[in-house]
């Protein structure tokens, strides 16, 4: 369907459409907050049942989302040991391999059976659609970082660790994406990597994105796709086919694994509809988790589980931060949104309008690390923490553009589009007010309490139905802890055991960062929607030690 995925330039009566739509997600949440407030001031009996109905299904979400955390991390640990590499070359010769692999005992570990029957299903599915895969020597990585203002410090680990992967690296072409407004030390930096590692890659160069362009606003989108015009010029002229290449839009700190490209590959290779997918992996923020304040650590290793949550559903999986396409669809939808912040989400919404709804993200179970946002002192840091999560729900900007084009499009079936639009307005509404609810509002009934309802038994009973609740968040709380011990990075200091046993106690700060780094945010930036006062780009802080 041929849609403008932007609210600048709208016809009159799409443009009402477009504000109203924009509007909507912070006009409920502030009606959410203040109707609660208003109801436990004057009609407190009424508010003290809505809010144990929310405590319910609250605490129903919260053991629903602790179980598939669970299966996502055990995933995540049974596939770290996999030999892509071998799979990818079994692939090559489909025919020879499925005869093999299918009459193959189960390996003796019970991680070896699980990961062997997954691989099964797989190469079935492959089978079945009839849809020959490339070969992997044919296959093309095209990574680009863009880059306003990291220095080498940031950037030359993340190309080290592309350089060391296990995938031939004669078949990957880097391209730093460098805006022209970076400073001197930055494009002396970005020059002197582009020199060191030419050798190394098919390609590795750097294309520099104009600072004012008609139509483009200052974000990242805007570099990036500046950058992947230049590479499909260079595929073009050296007769690569764009169905044969995967693009990889990498924030500067972005370091992979070594196997993460025969990951990628393998999973590229086995996706039947592979020119109609993004392929996620899950984030991790360990490049410097532990030169940070407690509280920064505790929220970006939420991020992480939050994002093997979603990883364990993937009709309802949406692109977030690092990721990679196909590149003929990322050329089939125009590339990246030019004018738009939350350009990672954008970009499948772009997507899956185009392709009338057939369009899918495949979750891959391997990590790539990023940054935590971090500055020089306590202050500075939480400043840029929220600097990020605000810009992260920024991603609320897609509400009213996804719902213009649902209304538009009669192919995207009814069915997909009630459900995806549930989930990005509730998901947002969600963001933006349960952690006000759990942390302050939930008591306001009790506070507030008029002696008709201080005698009545739901007010002796609402302290201990919410005890009993939080009692089983508290089990969630442990067993997320005990996860995230055993998912940081090691470190080389002395008595690591101290380090972690402070780690743990960290996640006692879970009721202020789920406001204040969390809910505040969100609903700072819906705020700001629905006043008209857009976001600019804002580029993290990030420091090494």
């Amino acid at each position: 369907m041929k849609f403008q995925y932007s609210k600048e330039n709208l016809k009159p009566r799409q443009a009402r459409l477009q504000r109203m739509l924009e509007i909507l997600p912070g006009a409920c949440s502030w009606g959410v907050l203040l109707g609660l407030i208003g109801l436990s001031i004057f009609l407190p009996f009424i508010a003290a049942i809505l809010i144990v109905a929310f405590y319910l299904s609250w605490i129903m979400r919260v053991l629903y989302l602790t179980f598939f955390l669970l299966l996502s991390y055990l995933q995540l640990n049974i596939e770290s040991k996999t030999d892509w590499m071998r799979r990818i070359r079994g692939i090559d010769d489909l025919t020879v391999y499925w005869k093999e692999i299918s009459l193959k005992k189960f390996g003796r570990h019970w991680r070896q059976r699980i990961s062997h029957k997954i691989h099964l299903r797989q190469l079935n599915a492959l089978r079945v659609s009839s849809v020959p895969p490339p070969k992997s020597n044919e296959i093309y990585h095209l990574v680009i970082f863009p880059i306003v203002k990291e220095g080498r410090d940031i950037l030359e680990p993340a190309i080290e660790a592309i350089s060391r992967q296990n995938f031939h690296l004669k078949q990957m072409v880097i391209v730093f994406a460098l805006e022209e407004r970076a400073l001197p030390a930055v494009r002396t930096a970005v020059r002197e990597l582009e020199k060191k590692f030419k050798n190394i890659f098919f390609e590795c160069t750097t294309v520099v994105h104009p600072a004012v362009v008609a139509g483009e606003a200052r974000v990242k989108g805007a570099n990036a796709t500046c950058a992947a015009k230049q590479a499909a010029s260079f595929f073009q002229n050296h007769r690569i086919p764009f169905e044969n290449v995967v693009i990889s839009c990498f924030d500067a700190d972005t370091v992979v694994s070594p196997n993460y490209f025969s990951c990628l590959t393998y999973h590229f290779m086995v996706c039947p509809d592979r020119q109609r997918a993004s392929f996620q992996p899950i984030p991790v923020y360990h490049n410097n988790i532990w030169n940070v304040p407690g509280f920064a650590r505790v929220v970006e290793t939420g991020s992480s589980f939050y994002q093997l949550i979603e990883a364990t559903n993937p009709e309802k999986l949406v692109t977030f931060s690092s990721h990679s396409m196909s590149f003929k669809a990322l050329v089939d939808v125009d590339y990246w949104p030019v004018d738009m912040i939350s350009d990672d989400s954008a970009i499948f919404w772009k997507a899956y309008i185009h392709y009338d709804g057939r369009y899918q993200v495949v979750p891959m179970y391997i990590t790539l690390s990023m940054d935590v946002a971090s500055a020089d002192n306590w202050w500075q840091t939480a400043q840029s923490v929220y600097k990020q999560k605000q810009r992260w729900a920024w991603g609320v900007e897609n509400f009213p553009i996804v719902m213009r084009a649902f209304i538009k499009s009669k192919k995207i079936p009814l069915y997909e589009k009630l459900r995806h639009a549930f989930k990005l307005f509730e998901g947002h509404l969600s963001w933006a007010t349960s952690g006000f609810i759990l942390s302050f509002i939930g008591w306001l009934p009790v506070i507030f309490a008029r002696r008709e309802f201080a005698a009545s038994v739901v007010y002796y009973n609402v302290p201990d139905i919410a005890n009993t609740i939080f009692g089983l968040g508290f089990i969630a709380i442990c067993i997320t802890i005990i996860l995230s011990l055993s998912i940081l990075p090691k470190t080389k200091i002395r008595h690591r055991w101290l380090l972690k046993l402070g780690h743990a106690f960290e996640w006692l700060m879970v009721p202020f960062i789920l406001v204040f780094f969390s809910a505040l945010p969100a609903l700072h930036a819906q705020t700001r929607l629905m006043l008209g006062r857009y976001l600019e780009f804002w580029v993290t802080d990030k420091h090494r030690k």
